[in-house]
């Protein structure tokens, strides 16, 4: 018996990212894309490329949910409902603590 072999489809591949984005999203990631690996012909430059498509990749998992553009216009114009971190986030105060004393 012979096994074919596993094809595991990389989210932050820009060929996967471009498929997957909504249409109205493609030229902006397009531009930036190409921005960025102009960008990546010099190797301290690869470090933002991975970073941009990893963003990209997150903006194609949230433009999928139910209401990403009516939230992203309410954030836009001021009317987005908000809770602050620390009500939020249980131990948000001691977890902001210990990251800025690791910064020091």
């Amino acid at each position: 018996m012979s096994a074919e072999p596993v094809h595991v489809e990389d989210p932050e591949d820009p060929e996967v990212i471009l498929r997957d984005l909504p249409e109205q999203e493609r030229a902006e990631f397009l531009r930036q894309y190409h921005e960025a690996v102009d960008a990546a012909h010099d190797p301290a430059g690869y470090r933002q490329l991975r970073s941009l498509l990893h963003v990209w990749r997150l903006t194609v998992a949230a433009a999928g949910q139910p209401g990403y553009y009516e939230e992203l216009e309410a954030v836009r114009n001021g009317t987005a409902r908000t809770t602050p971190a620390g009500e939020a986030i249980p131990g948000w105060q001691e977890r902001l603590a210990a990251a800025r004393a690791q910064r020091r």
